[in-house]
C-alpha cells in the first residue's frame, strides 16, 4: 500500500494526514500550533516562515511521515514572501489578513482606471489580502524592502522549495497563482506590467505547474506535488465536481464552484480564481455569515446552541419577522455602507424564537443571493457543501436546504485541505489523467422536498427580496 501525506499550513497551526494514496483513507494524522514569538498572538498579521517549519515538524511527530513516498502542500492564499537577489527573505512575511493593505488595494484600483480593467486583466477585483495590494503597500510604506525584493512566493510555494532544499527553480500552480493579482486564470499568464505597477520593478515569479506535475522530490526521495491554495485543496479534499458549490460560513461567507471555465464578471462581485485540477472556481463572498447569528445570539443573551434552538421554536418565516443582515456593510450585494434592518415587528411577532429565525433565514438568504450570483454566470449548483462552524448549528442545516433549493452536503468534520494536498500528492505519484477517486465516508445529504419544501423557502426568499429592494432599490433585479 502506498502512504502519501498532506500538509495544510493555515494561519495559526499546520495539519498534516497520511492517506492510503488509493482510497484516500486516512492512516495517521497531526496538529501543532504556530509556534509565535512571545508577546505575539495569534492575530498577527506577519510571520518568520521558519515557524512554519517548526510547527511542520511539531505536528509531524511520533512516526506520522513513517513509509509516506509523496507530499502535498495547501497554505494559506494571497500572503507573501519577498526575497532579495539572493534569496534571502527580506522581511517577515505579509499575511492574507493583514488590513494594512486597504488603502494601497483602492490606489491599484485606480491607477488602472477603475474595476473593470482588472476584471479584464486578472478576472477579479484585487482586494487587500490580495498579493499585489501587499507589494503595493511594501512600496509606500516600506520602500527600501520593496526596492530589495527581487523575488516573490506565496506561503505554499515557500514551504515545497524549503521541503525541496531551496532548488533553483521555483514553482507554484494555477489554483494559488490565480489570488495574487498578477496572474490570469484566463489567459494563464503573469502579469509583470501590474506588479511593476504595484511595486515600481519587475520580480521573479514561479514557475506554473500544471495539476499533476510534480514539484521535484526532496534529497531523500520524496516526491513532492505542486502544491495549491487552500481553498483549492478542499475542493479536491472534498470531491467536487463541476455542479457542486461550497458554503463556507464564517465570520466571512465564502461561495464557490467548480467551473469548466474562467467567469469573468464586469461588475468584480464574482473572483474568477483557478482550481487544482485545471477547472475554475468562481467565487463570491459576503461580509455578514456567522457574525449576524453571534450578535443576534448576544442581543437575545444566549449563545449560538441556544440561538439555533430558539430559531427552531419559530416557523418559516419568522412570523413576518426579515433581518436584512448587513451589519458591516455588504459585498454581495455591492452595500458597502449599509446597515442591519429588522422589519415586519408586530405584536405576535415580537418573540426570542422568531428573532432567531429570522437572523438565520436573513443570514441564509443572503446566501442564497450570492448562489445566485454564480448562476448568473452560467455557474451550474446542483448540491451544496455546507462547511463552518456554524454550518453544523441545526437551525442552520434545517433552513439551509429550504433557502438553497438543492441537496446539502455536510461533510464529515477532518483537514479537507490536508487531504486534498494528500490527493494531490497521490495524483502526481500515479501521473493519470485525473486524480485518484477517493469517496468521502460519513457525509450526510439533507434534500428539500421537491414540492412542499421549494415551495416554503420560495416564499421565504420572496419575503426577504420585497424587503430588500424596499431598502436598497438599488439590488433590484
Amino acid at each position: 500500500m502506498a502512504i502519501v501525506a498532506g500538509i495544510d499550513s493555515s494561519t495559526t497551526r499546520t495539519r498534516i494526514v497520511a492517506c492510503d494514496a488509493e482510497t484516500g483513507a486516512v492512516l495517521r494524522q497531526g496538529r501543532a500550533p504556530h509556534p509565535l514569538p512571545e508577546g505575539e498572538d495569534a492575530r498577527t498579521t506577519e510571520i518568520d516562515p521558519q515557524i512554519w517549519l517548526h510547527s511542520l515538524g511539531d505536528a509531524a511527530t511520533g512516526g506520522l511521515l513513517e513509509g509516506v513516498t509523496a507530499i502535498g502542500v495547501s497554505a494559506q492564499q494571497h500572503g507573501l514572501i519577498g526575497l532579495d537577489a539572493g534569496g534571502v527573505l527580506v522581511r517577515p512575511a505579509l499575511l492574507w489578513n493583514d488590513p494594512r493593505s486597504a488603502g494601497a488595494a483602492a490606489a491599484l484600483l485606480d491607477a488602472l482606471g477603475g474595476p473593470q480593467p482588472w476584471v479584464e486583466a486578472i478576472g477579479a477585483v484585487p482586494g487587500p489580502t490580495y498579493t499585489i495590494a501587499k507589494l503595493r503597500w511594501l512600496a509606500e510604506f516600506e520602500p527600501a524592502s520593496a526596492k530589495r525584493i527581487a523575488e516573490v512566493l506565496l506561503p505554499h510555494d515557500w514551504l515545497v522549495s524549503q521541503l525541496l532544499g531551496s532548488p533553483k527553480r521555483r514553482t507554484t500552480d494555477r489554483g494559488d497563482a490565480s489570488g495574487t493579482g498578477y496572474w490570469s486564470p484566463v489567459t494563464g499568464e503573469y502579469r509583470q506590467d501590474l506588479i511593476k505597477l504595484a511595486v515600481g520593478h519587475e520580480l521573479r515569479v514561479p514557475d506554473v505547474l500544471g495539476p499533476a506535475e510534480p514539484a521535484g522530490h526532496t534529497p531523500e526521495g520524496l516526491l513532492i506535488s505542486a502544491g495549491t491554495g487552500e481553498n483549492m485543496a478542499a475542493s479536491l479534499g472534498l470531491g467536487l465536481n463541476v455542479g457542486d458549490a461550497v458554503v463556507s460560513i464564517g465570520g466571512n461567507g465564502t461561495i464557490f464552484a467548480v467551473h469548466d471555465r474562467a467567469v469573468v464578471d464586469p461588475t468584480g462581485l464574482v473572483s474568477s480564481f483557478a482550481d487544482a485540477t485545471g477547472r475554475h472556481l468562481p467565487m463570491v463572498a459576503t461580509l455578514n455569515a456567522a457574525q449576524v447569528l453571534r450578535s443576534t445570539a448576544a442581543m437575545l443573551g444566549t449563545d449560538l446552541e441556544g440561538l439555533s434552538t430558539l430559531a427552531l421554536q419559530s416557523s418559516p418565516g419568522s412570523y413576518g419577522m426579515v433581518l436584512l443582515p448587513y451589519l458591516d456593510g455588504e459585498r454581495t450585494p455591492k452595500l458597502p455602507h449599509a446597515a442591519g434592518t429588522l422589519t415586519g415587528m408586530r405584536a405576535e411577532s415580537m418573540a426570542p424564537q422568531h428573532l432567531a429565525r429570522a437572523a438565520v433565514e436573513g443570514m441564509l438568504c443572503n446566501v442564497a443571493d450570492a448562489l445566485d450570483v454564480l448562476r448568473s454566470h452560467g455557474v451550474a449548483v446542483e448540491r451544496v457543501f455546507l462547511l463552518g462552524a456554524a454550518g453544523r448549528l441545526p437551525a442552520v442545516r434545517e433552513i439551509a436546504p429550504l433557502l438553497f433549493g438543492k441537496p446539502v452536503v455536510i461533510p464529515p468534520a477532518g483537514d479537507h485541505a490536508a487531504r486534498g494536498a494528500a490527493r494531490q500528492a497521490a495524483w502526481s505519484l500515479a501521473g493519470t489523467p485525473e486524480p485518484p477517486r477517493w469517496e468521502l465516508p460519513d457525509t450526510t445529504v439533507l434534500a428539500p422536498d421537491q414540492e412542499h419544501d421549494l415551495a416554503v423557502g420560495n416564499a421565504v426568499r420572496q419575503q426577504f427580496a420585497a424587503v430588500r429592494e424596499q431598502m436598497h432599490p438599488e439590488t433590484k433585479g
